[in-house]
């Protein structure tokens, strides 16, 4: 009797500790790692860029640091360099600084809870060549940047001079302009203050005026040298926004109008929206909404190939459908 009483205490003792084990683990919640998205990489300068990251689970446990960590290889750890930005869940923003001109990189979202750390996807960039400047006949002065061995203008030509000094005729007059069969330019809205900021409009018979409007040493870029621009940007669909600078007129930090879509300037050639003025009428049109460039390259007796990117577009229009007697922006290239 006092045998089976002993075994059926034991059991009972057994019981009661499997119970409440189970219950324990019952209510123990497994942590895991953290998942985080690496973000696109913006703003990308001599030496900095953005980027960031959005962490879409925090694998039960509170995240308690996040940022980006980047290297010149492939799989960049928090070892490396990295930014700190914060706690928890949710996107952040990373201002990566000290880079190298023209260093390749390649670059992560991190973020760390107390089962370690996890990574997002590795992306590649290339920080902006370091160029210099060049100067017109009249004495304004432009920055320039290589991009693909290429070295830009980073800013519209103001010059109102040939090369060999003759005058570029400023024309202000509707008809007049429309009548035109040699060089002109003008100004936005006949506005002189508009040239600072967006250069001056030039119709093509001054691109292809034998004087030459591009500084010594230099020339109007070609269709063929845009189109290795556009390509080297990732193409005629998504080079706009990596060639436009960002914000808008209606946040108060940009001249674009909204929504300057995919604005990220990240190949610091700095197109800005400086409009055009038209054959039929000699009116001016779509400055904050478009940028158009001359090519010097001819399609016919009555146009030539022109560029253009747009505020609500990534991409990179080319047309040859423009009138040789559109006023329209120019950028140099160097011979």
């Amino acid at each position: 009797m006092a045998k089976h009483f002993l075994m059926a205490a034991l059991l009972a003792a057994f019981y009661v500790i499997g119970f409440f084990s189970c219950k324990k683990n019952a209510t123990e919640s497994v942590v895991n790692l953290p998942e985080v998205v690496t973000a696109n990489i913006s703003e990308i300068t001599l030496t900095a860029a953005q980027c960031g990251g959005t962490i879409t689970s925090d694998g039960g446990a509170a995240v308690t640091a996040r940022g980006v960590c980047w290297s010149t290889h492939p799989a960049p750890v928090i070892s490396d360099n990295k930014t700190s930005d914060g706690t928890g869940s949710g996107s952040f923003t990373s201002h990566i600084t000290g880079l190298t001109p023209h260093g390749h990189y390649f670059i992560k979202a991190y973020a760390t809870n107390s089962a370690g750390t996890s990574y997002g996807d590795a992306r590649a960039f290339t920080s902006l060549v370091a160029s210099g400047t060049v100067t017109d006949i009249d004495g304004n002065i432009y920055q320039t940047l290589t991009i693909d061995n290429q070295e830009w203008m980073v800013e519209n030509l103001k010059v109102t001079r040939y090369r060999n000094g003759d005058p570029i005729p400023n024309v202000a007059d509707n008809g007049a302009w429309t009548s035109l069969s040699t060089g002109a330019s003008c100004n936005y809205n006949n506005d002189a203050n508009n040239v600072a900021v967006y250069g001056c409009l030039y119709n093509w018979y001054t691109v292809n005026d034998s004087r030459q409007i591009a500084p010594a040493g230099w020339h109007v870029a070609t269709d063929a040298e845009w189109q290795t621009l556009v390509d080297y940007l990732g193409g005629d669909s998504l080079a706009g926004g990596k060639m436009k600078t960002i914000g808008t007129i209606e946040a108060g930090n940009g001249l674009w109008k909204q929504p300057n879509i995919g604005a990220t300037n990240e190949s610091g050639f700095s197109a800005l929206p400086g409009g055009y003025r038209d054959d039929p009428v000699g009116a001016f049109h779509k400055m904050s909404y478009d940028a158009w460039w001359w090519t010097s390259s001819v399609f016919s007796a009555y146009t030539a190939w022109a560029r253009g990117v747009d505020y609500g577009s990534l991409a990179v229009t080319r047309t040859s459908l423009a009138s040789k007697r559109y006023g329209g922006n120019v950028r140099c290239v160097r011979d």
